[in-house]
């Protein structure tokens, strides 16, 4: 076995193109998140129809400009190339397991392929060191197989929904948010992504769009009480309404099929029935209001891991 930093691998194959590495895992719920940021977008589609293709841990990939986002599962599982191992190269995600702090991706390349696992993504920021079980996997390119152990730092995601943070003169709940996220600079927290949410417009107690925000963050595990205080704090001093709702969920879960989903871009929901919802789902609130708001970030949290249909009337898609 060959252990190497990211800078030994920069030395070694010179500055590549892989621009962030970071793996979230959810034990509860058997599943892992990987991040993947590259300088262009074409690599980033092609090893995502690769991975797909191959199976392996993967469940499932989504590309956004020059980033990937990968559902996989936890565990070590077989990988099928198929027709591209001997056609046109291919890439493969076999296993995520969990070490203590650290996260082991296990991953195998052919020909062009191999380089990005062997070469490329072991000089991400974001990765603490890479084994190669031999000097063969350190040979990149041409019609050679690379395997290699990527290793990197446990971190769990945090969704934070945030409404009613303005008033019919004053404010405005996105604002508000991205705001947030940016005074809450934690080491060992990383802010992902932002998501604007409509939710019924037909409901009387609102003020213009009846849109709501959700923050998304990837955190070291000892971190998250912090961040959530962190968040909590910040809202709660600047918010123009008595009725500020946060609300939040630690993990994976998929919330796509839950009844909920549908009821807060499409009904007149209670604050009561928002609290039974969120409790039965495992997210919580933490606003001290006890106010209307929390309808709405209950709604954010739900959608905020759709995409662009999140920002949409109910069934609308681009």
């Amino acid at each position: 076995m060959i252990t190497l930093s990211p800078e030994d691998v920069k030395l070694r194959f010179g500055p590549l193109f892989a621009q962030k590495f970071l793996v979230m895992v959810d034990e509860r719920a058997g599943t892992a998140e990987i991040l993947e940021q590259c300088r262009v977008r074409g690599t980033i589609e092609w090893d995502a129809m690769n991975r797909r293709r191959a199976g392996g841990a993967v469940s499932r990939c989504e590309v956004e400009g020059t980033s990937m986002t990968i559902r996989a599962r936890l565990g070590n599982y077989p990988v099928n190339f198929g027709s591209a191992a001997g056609d046109i190269g291919g890439q493969a995600l076999e296993a995520v397991e969990v070490s203590g702090d650290e996260v082991i991706t296990t991953w195998a390349g052919i020909a062009g392929a191999g380089v990005g696992v062997a070469a490329c993504l072991p000089q991400a920021p974001g990765v603490i060191r890479t084994e190669y079980p031999s000097e063969d996997d350190l040979k990149v390119g041409g019609a050679r197989t690379n395997h290699v152990r990527i290793i990197s730092p446990r971190y769990e995601k945090v969704c934070i929904g945030i409404d009613d943070t303005d008033t019919k003169t004053e404010g405005a709940t996105w604002v508000m948010a991205l705001k947030c996220a940016e005074a809450c600079r934690i080491e060992g927290v990383e802010f992902l992504n932002m998501r604007l949410v409509q939710l019924n417009p037909a409901v009387p107690e609102k003020t213009t769009n009846c849109v709501s925000s959700a923050l998304n963050f990837a955190a070291r595990p000892g971190r998250i009480p912090l961040l959530l205080e962190s968040v909590r704090l910040f809202v709660e001093k600047n918010t123009f309404s008595r009725d500020t709702g946060i609300a939040c969920y630690h993990g994976l879960g998929d919330f796509s099929g839950v009844p909920v989903a549908r009821q807060v871009k499409t009904e007149i929901m209670t604050r009561d029935q928002a609290e039974r919802e969120a409790e039965a789902l495992g997210i919580e609130f933490l606003d001290r209001n006890n106010g209307k708001g929390r309808i709405g970030a209950l709604g954010a949290v739900v959608w905020g891991n759709r995409g662009t249909e999140a920002a949409g009337l109910y069934g609308e898609h681009l």
